[in-house]
């Protein structure tokens, strides 16, 4: 099958959340309809959430169609021969207007066994933070599924977890098993494995304009949880037209890109590469062609596009699998 291949961009997935707001709009100018968008999934393969191409001749195929016929030009050989047809990453930006759940993610073994599904190890990058924002992430110090089921009881769990403030361009590294909310007042980009798995532990006692109250999962959870204190506040360089890293671990590799000028990409198709534009513009020129970017924007480079250039004044997330 004869398709060229060039940098993908897809329609944003918009999610009403309960505790979501405008700043989707406002600060990322996506095309939002509500007051209360918490969500904007930019590429996923999450079952009845499937992206679909924007721009280009691939314009209206879907993702898994895409990579169900050309699956070693778009994942890459590597990525391929690991995860077969399965795109392994979910990338997405959020507006918290109010704090979200207090929740974990299980491993990927517990989510095989109980759902037939990756885990959730996941990491975000502070877009956009109101004075005193702040999130939970793990506990203050040791604890134990007693102390743990104690203070939810009493509904004093609050107390006992790692309550921090947040910044704009604080990454913090969530893995499987951690305790954790993003609170109001934070727009975040968020880079996790191809997962849906959520287990609510609390949600402040708040309802939904129907008067309800939202599932919680704390059976779920309690063989979930990392009950000890985690370190999740990642410090990286910010060397210009550089590729810094951030996070590299066995799901994803995440790399901040100060643009300043002209930088090449140099791909040995092995793997896909994901860019997230989070701060200015730039393009990416690839076979006598340029395409553009502004911030809020994600594009996706298959792992056939070998050699390109980067070009502009921009922050940009560069994210792929080692």
């Amino acid at each position: 099958m004869s398709i060229k291949i060039y940098p993908l961009q897809f329609e944003p997935i918009l999610k009403d959340r309960i505790w979501g707001g405008e700043k989707l709009n406002t600060v990322l100018n996506k095309s939002i309809t509500s007051k209360i968008t918490g969500e904007s999934w930019e590429l996923s393969t999450v079952e009845g959430d499937v992206s679909v191409v924007a721009n280009g001749e691939l314009k209206g195929k879907s993702l898994t169609e895409l990579i169900d016929k050309l699956p070693n030009e778009i994942l890459g050989e590597a990525v391929y021969a690991r995860f077969g047809n399965q795109f392994p990453l979910l990338f997405k930006y959020l507006d918290a207007r109010e704090d979200l759940s207090i929740q974990v993610h299980p491993n990927d073994q517990l989510a095989k066994e109980r759902h037939n599904s990756f885990g959730k190890t996941e990491m975000w990058y502070v877009m956009q933070a109101d004075t005193d924002a702040r999130i939970i992430v793990g506990f203050k110090e040791d604890s134990s599924k007693e102390e743990y089921l104690d203070n939810l009881n009493n509904k004093t769990l609050v107390s006992i977890l790692d309550d921090v403030k947040a910044k704009a361009g604080d990454v913090f590294f969530l893995e499987t098993g951690t305790v954790h909310a993003i609170g109001a007042g934070l727009v975040v980009a968020e880079i996790q494995q191809t997962s849906d798995i959520t287990y609510r532990l609390y949600d402040f006692d708040r309802v939904d304009a129907q008067g309800n109250t939202r599932e919680l999962h704390v059976d779920l959870a309690l063989d979930a949880i990392n009950y000890n204190k985690v370190d999740t506040h990642k410090k990286y360089e910010t060397t210009p037209n550089k590729s810094n890293v951030v996070v590299d671990c066995p799901y994803f590799t995440t790399n901040f890109i100060p643009l300043d000028g002209t930088i090449e990409g140099n791909k040995n198709g092995n793997t896909f590469t994901v860019y997230m534009c989070i701060e200015g513009a730039f393009e990416i020129r690839y076979e006598n062609v340029t395409y553009q970017y502004k911030k809020g924007d994600t594009v996706l480079i298959p792992a056939a596009m070998r050699n390109y250039v980067l070009n502009g004044s921009a922050s940009i997330l560069e994210v792929y699998i080692s």
